[in-house]
């Protein structure tokens, strides 16, 4: 329960407690007959509760007598409800005044319920960042439950987050509304729809979603429900309002103008004296002993928060055994120079911390940073707001000031941080002149050299994989949508709680990770020769970005347009009508129902296909088909390349800045976003005139070092077939080498046709392509395909043991490895399914040489980058990596010489027992260059 000690918030629903005290307890009275059962309870409960979670603020609501705006809505809501019997109600009274004599708030507003007092009160909180507890037994009150608001039973010390929620009701918080609107509540009265019980409702809502959901798609419940479909749609039909009606009253009420917030919902000192005569007037003599013996109410809090503070110091030196995030009394905010020099102090003699930069924007060439978070030690860290400006903020330390202090810590390569991104962080900090040093530890990428096929390096994902952790998410405490505040907006106090809790958060996954890492030196040796040695390679590619020509752009993207709308034309002309190109319902129409053209596949909704795969065998036998196609194919170069590009150039720099993320294929590849520039066509004249606009500055030409045939000499290192070897070490055309060998043919007799043949087997069967496949690609039968692949492994049979040794190994261990030693797990390849069982097997067979050839291109980014540190007027940079091609922007005067040096480590940063050869281009664009 750590977790959810200091800056909490537990609301109490009163009169769910108070009927638990009254039938629960035993029928106490005082001497003269006054009955008290409830009252005693009700406060053992009360005390039971502060004891075990000791919140930092807390309220006990209570229902106000009389109508609500329900009743408005629906006069029979609760009318069925008994009168509360008369022994109860008179110990009402005195139990509220018992409770503010104990300093806790009470509250009681008149037109809504207690549930809407709570749920307004619970959502106000976790904007500020803080942990609720809803202390209740209303199932009503499971709408309310996020990753920050949990329903607390106590009665079995029970609590339910989202996915506890799940487990017990069947279906998501965000859905017990839905639920509720259908099955309805015989406690609340509450209608539903007549014959939809528990079981119909939960199915109903998880195949379809809400009710507003369902009733629009009614047709789709027959595959639901079976033989009594179609009377559960009568009656959905028949009885549509009063669903409706339903969800209204279900919903609790979020928004009740309060006169207090949760800030102001702080347990006081208790008052003693008006205690003691409750207690004696009411005959309480246990708690009478206890007041006057124990001063229960303040002594032993305090007692327990010193407990606390010691069983966290304790914590905290024992790193490598933390088990789950501490957040109790220990976040800070530095808002003055005392605590600013402590923590720096701090910092300076710490052997590592975790950072954490917030900022206003993603863009680390515009992003400000609104504060830093740090922690040294697992359960403590602080906030430094430096830029929060929103209104009536707290004064905070001068920026400059504090950046000025920070300077020679964040550049100290001694001291090593710990991040959850650092290659954003590098990024911003350069902006403030600051050199981001001692880059040890980025947790996304200690999560992916454990195993890149897991869902989710960020953060979030993984302290609720490693600690079991839920994070606040970031529109929680800042809105969402378009009323999303940036974090300068952000109060600190709720900054406070966000950012901290992420460097401590960082901290502990880093001891958690790494100490697996410790164990697999594969992986570990990834982690630290490749991946983080990239972070800054990465940062400086982002920062040098790549020039644009906006007039050449622009003037392609007009011409695309022209095309376009003749394409739409023609396509009209042949369709006999005019209709939405973009739109598949009516392309399906035109072509399955108009022109009665066979379909060939449907979508995983049942609806007739028309993709690309579909539209280009339907070309065969129809025109239009083939013009969508080209239509699509432009409409997608135009939106992702030509407008978009024109959209991104940097107003600073006039260049394009992509974004690198290590941490998303499986195989290690690089991608990027913001532009995507792996998927610029490379052959298409389309893609060509795209790569024409990315050009070099006045004075400077791109150099393109592309990586020759590396996937096929990787493969010839591991298989060490003979054949393969042979045909590298002379030099020789590999294509040609394998036409020469599978036709027996001279190598000059090779014609064009004979090597692209010889091209697609040589990479088909390296990614372990059946007689099947092949045949579909070479456009042959499957009896002359399978003849193909006996010859290839009849002349390469090396290739072949190979590819029996790695399914081996791939299913003794359920990975396979690189040649530096990443790990690609193959979580299907024992799997029942022969389909998915055979698509591991090509993965294990092919991963080792993608992945072996991603180690390859960073190793020998990071090999010229460190050459490009030495020099004190470098005469070229890296501007690009694109698949197995390194792009650079080099002076003109010294192309030859850049040329010769780029070639010569590229070449040299492999481990291969073939030659590495990089194919060198240069021209004023990436075109030319390529």
């Amino acid at each position: 329960m750590a977790n959810l000690l200091g800056n909490s918030l537990i609301l109490v629903d009163g009169f769910s407690y108070l009927y638990r005290a009254y039938y629960a307890c035993p029928r106490l009275t005082t001497s003269s007959g006054f009955p008290t059962g409830a009252i005693y309870g009700m406060l053992n409960m009360l005390r039971s509760l502060l004891f075990q979670y000791q919140p930092a603020h807390i309220a006990v609501v209570f229902d106000v007598k009389g109508k609500t705006f329900r009743n408005e809505i629906f006069t029979e809501y609760k009318s069925h409800r008994p009168l509360m019997p008369e022994d109860l109600r008179i110990q009402v009274e005195p139990l509220h005044n018992i409770i503010r004599a104990m300093g806790l708030p009470i509250l009681a507003i008149p037109g809504v319920e207690a549930d809407d007092v709570i749920g307004t009160l619970a959502l106000e909180s976790e904007k500020l960042g803080r942990t609720v507890l809803i202390s209740t037994s209303d199932k009503d009150m499971a709408q309310l439950v996020t990753q920050k608001i949990h329903l607390l039973n106590t009665v079995n010390n029970t609590i339910l987050g989202p996915s506890e929620v799940i487990k017990k009701y069947g279906v998501p918080p965000i859905l017990i509304i839905d639920l509720l609107a259908l099955m309805g509540d015989a406690s609340d009265n509450i209608p539903g729809v007549p014959g939809i019980g528990h079981k119909t409702a939960i199915a109903l809502l998880q195949k379809l979603g809400g009710i507003q959901a369902i009733y629009k798609n009614l047709e789709r419940i027959s595959p639901l429900a079976f033989h009594r479909s179609q009377n559960i749609i009568k009656k959905l039909e028949k009885y549509k309002a009063i669903a409706f009606l339903s969800y209204k009253l279900a919903m609790i009420k979020t928004d009740v103008p309060l006169d207090i917030t949760s800030n102001q919902l702080i347990q006081e000192d208790p008052n003693i004296d008006n205690l003691l005569l409750l207690f004696k007037t009411f005959e309480l003599n246990k708690w009478i002993s206890d007041l006057e013996n124990q001063k229960l109410w303040h002594r032993n809090k305090r007692v327990n928060l010193r407990t606390e503070k010691a069983i966290i110091k304790k914590d905290s030196v024992i790193r490598s055994e933390i088990c789950s995030p501490r957040v109790a009394n220990a976040y800070f905010t530095i808002l003055d120079q005392v605590t600013f020099s402590s923590w720096l102090y701090k910092l300076q003699h710490s052997k590592c911390f975790a950072l954490n930069l917030e900022t206003n924007s993603i863009d680390t060439l515009t992003a400000s940073i609104i504060g830093f978070s740090f922690s040294a030690i697992p359960g403590e860290a602080a906030y430094l707001p430096i830029l929060h400006d929103y209104e009536n903020a707290p004064s905070q330390l001068a920026c400059l000031d504090v950046l000025l202090a920070l300077k020679p810590l964040l550049e100290n390569a001694q001291i090593v941080k710990i991040g959850k991104n650092l290659k954003f962080d590098r990024g911003v900090l350069q902006r403030y002149n600051i050199d981001l040093k001692g880059m040890c530890f980025d947790t996304k990428l200690e999560s992916y050299a454990l195993n890149s096929i897991n869902n989710g390096h960020d953060i979030y994902t993984l302290a609720q994989r490693w600690l079991g952790y839920d994070l606040t998410l970031f529109p929680d405490i800042a809105r969402e949508g378009k009323n999303q505040m940036t974090f300068n907006k952000v109060s600190i106090q709720a900054a406070t709680y966000y950012a901290a809790i992420r460097a401590d958060i960082i901290l502990q996954l880093h001891y958690k990770m790494w100490k697996e890492l410790q164990k697999e030196q594969g992986p570990k040796n990834i982690f630290e020769q490749i991946e983080m040695p990239l972070v800054p390679v990465l940062s400086r590619i982002e920062q040098n970005g790549v020039f644009i020509d906006q007039r050449l752009l622009s003037k392609y993207s007009q011409e695309i347009g022209d095309r376009l709308v003749k394409l739409e034309l023609k396509a009209h002309r042949i369709a006999g009508e005019s209709f939405n190109l973009a739109s598949p319902k009516q392309l399906k129409n035109i072509l399955f129902y108009k022109n009665s053209l066979k379909s060939l596949k449907k979508t995983a909704h049942g609806n007739l296909s028309t993709s690309e795969e579909v539209l280009s065998k339907l070309a065969i036998e129809h025109p239009l088909p083939q013009v969508i196609l080209e239509y699509r194919s432009l409409s997608k170069i135009k939106s992702a390349y030509t407008d978009k590009l024109l959209r991104m150039i940097h107003p600073e720099t006039q260049r394009v800045h992509t974004s690198y993320h290590q941490a998303v294929t499986v195989t290690g590849r690089l991608s990027s976003s913001n532009p995507n520039l792996q998927n610029i066509p490379a052959r298409s004249n389309e893609g060509r005139r795209i790569r024409q606009a990315f050009t070099a500055d006045h004075g400077h030409c791109i150099i393109a070092a592309d990586y020759s045939q590396i996937e096929l000499r990787i493969m010839a290192h591991f298989s060490q077939d003979i054949g393969l070897l042979s045909a590298f070490a002379k030099e020789q055309d590999i294509h040609c080498a394998t036409a020469s060998e599978m036709f027996g043919i001279a190598f000059s007799e090779i014609s064009k046709e004979q090597r692209q043949r010889a091209k697609t087997i040589n990479f088909g069967l390296m990614y372990g392509m059946s007689p099947f496949g092949l045949a579909r690609q070479l456009h042959i039968s499957v009896k002359e395909a399978k003849l193909y692949v006996d010859r290839y492994f009849d002349r390469y049979p090396g290739v072949f043991q190979y590819m029996q040794d790695t399914r081996q190994q791939a299913l003794k261990n359920g990975y396979v490895s690189t040649l530096y030693g990443r790990r690609l797990y193959l979580p299907n390849i024992q799997d029942k399914n022969i389909m998915r069982r055979k698509a591991a097997e090509r993965a294990a067979i092919n991963a080792p040489m993608q992945g072996t050839a991603a180690d390859i291109i960073k190793r020998t980014m990071i090999h010229i980058d460190q050459w490009l540190l030495q020099q004190k007027h470098p005469s070229f940079k890296i501007i690009m990596q694109v698949h197995d091609e390194l792009v650079f922007e080099a002076r003109t005067d010294a192309v030859k010489e850049a040329s010769i040096k780029i070639c010569s480590i590229m070449e040299s940063s492999g481990n291969l027992d073939v030659p590495l050869r990089v194919d060198i281009g240069v021209g004023k664009n990436w075109d030319q260059a390529h």
